[in-house]
């Protein structure tokens, strides 16, 4: 597997994760490891995607960078923005998803009625083709699964998603519809923006989708 890779400089390299790939080696090769033969370099993590998961995955060249950009990530400097496709229709097409989020069964998560250590979510949607909606999301806070379980609580959990969809609706997905789309920030006073086209998924790949995604070239701009 060859990992594509977005963009490179001194302090880190961006790629475009695969959807399916694991972040750790926990069953074959991860993408760190992967990331590591590729370039013949020592990567250090500064945050993560679910194995689900495509899209901007960002590995640093040293432990000094890492440890700037993990600061940068933990204190919400960087702003993100995800793809996401349901073929439920949501309880609202835009807004706001807050709540603590606790342990649900089998290694998934719920949104909670408490509000003490919030996941806090901000989305727009459209319509897509029938029984299929687009999702623009920008997560404010950082926790595991925040997005899968934002949208679950919405009604339209993410098509192809094994842990919090239907598993028989999930077995009929190509993939899970959950992209890493977009990422801007500044590091060492220079400005970067990055935005990332998904790449495989019919969902994704579809002429009505992808007209969507022209309108959200600049998803910064739309929050």
């Amino acid at each position: 597997m060859v990992l594509e890779i977005v963009y490179e400089n001194e302090q880190f390299i961006l790629f475009n994760k695969p959807a399916g790939l694991s972040f750790h080696s926990e069953d074959g090769e991860g993408f760190v490891v992967l990331a590591q033969k590729q370039t013949g370099l020592k990567l250090y993590s500064v945050h993560r995607l679910d194995k689900m998961t495509s899209g901007l995955l960002m590995l640093a060249k040293s432990s000094e960078d890492a440890h700037i950009i993990t600061k940068l990530f933990e204190n919400r400097e960087i702003q993100k923005f995800y793809l996401a496709i349901s073929t439920r229709k949501p309880k609202k097409k835009q807004g706001w998803v807050k709540g603590d989020m606790g342990p649900s069964r089998r290694g998934a998560y719920k949104l909670l009625e408490t509000k003490d250590n919030q996941a806090i979510t901000q989305f727009i949607s459209v319509a897509l083709r029938p029984h299929e909606r687009a999702f623009l999301l920008k997560p404010h806070t950082g926790k595991t699964h925040q997005i899968r379980v934002a949208l679950k609580s919405l009604g339209s959990p993410i098509a192809g998603d094994m842990r919090y969809a239907a598993v028989e609706d999930a077995k009929r997905e190509e993939r899970g519809y959950l992209h890493a789309y977009a990422l801007k920030f500044t590091l060492k006073n220079k400005n970067f923006s990055f935005v990332c086209l998904p790449t495989h998924g019919e969902r994704f790949l579809s002429t009505v989708c992808k007209g969507q995604l022209a309108l959200y070239s600049k998803p910064w701009e739309l929050f």
